[in-house]
């Protein structure tokens, strides 16, 4: 009798530990994105022109935004009131245009407080751990998964964008069906008038409470 092979189902938090484990840290993602910008190439399986394209324009736009970031006093007062032991593992590609402006804020959050850690994996490298956590059913990124590292447990999810432009992409589906490149740079430039703030305020409110 033939017995058909089951998949394995891995565990969601095995494959987060395992994440981490390969994840870079903020600074090394940094270089190998300005690195891939200045060979003409981009992370992923398929090296388009569009996707290298976005990978350049990426790149310039994490320099901008890494140094123009602004975090309130009150916000700083918040991180740095978090005690548990975090880790903010983050998919994501070179060429993703809501990733740019959200992974630096990410950052600035765990360099406020050394309980914070950052890790970010490629999406198409460690598709078993994307696919444990879709968005209606589709891997988009960014995707960010906070563990408590005592309490081995995940704590929040986040992406791939912030509430507000998560508003704005359902309403523009809603009435056209589909997102144009036309409303994909007036999103980029509510994301520069945002300069950041919409994602943290979302991050801020999945911090654990002490």
């Amino acid at each position: 009798m033939e017995v058909a092979e089951a998949k394995i189902q891995r565990n969601p938090l095995e494959l987060i530990r395992e994440g981490i484990s390969k994840g870079m840290e903020y600074g090394d993602y940094r270089s190998m994105v300005e690195q891939l910008a200045k060979n003409g190439q981009t992370t992923g399986p398929e090296q388009l022109e569009s996707l290298i394209n976005y990978t350049e324009l990426n790149d310039r736009r994490m320099k901008r935004w890494d140094k123009t970031i602004k975090i309130s006093e009150e916000a700083q007062q918040r991180i740095e009131e978090v005690k548990s032991k975090l880790v903010f593992l983050v998919l994501s590609e070179s060429w993703c245009g809501d990733a740019a402006p959200s992974l630096p804020v990410m950052n600035k959050i765990a360099e406020l407080n050394p309980n914070i850690e950052f890790k970010v994996v490629l999406r198409d490298e460690h598709l078993d751990l994307m696919n444990q956590f879709l968005t209606n059913g589709s891997q988009s990124i960014p995707k960010l998964v906070i563990l408590d590292k005592d309490a081995d447990a995940i704590v929040g999810e986040w992406g791939p964008r912030p509430s507000i432009a998560t508003q704005m992409v359902e309403d523009f589906k809603k009435e056209h069906g589909s997102l144009t490149s036309e409303f994909k740079q007036d999103l980029q430039v509510w994301y520069n008038k945002d300069k950041g703030q919409n994602t943290l305020s979302d991050l801020l409110e999945l911090l654990p409470l002490e």
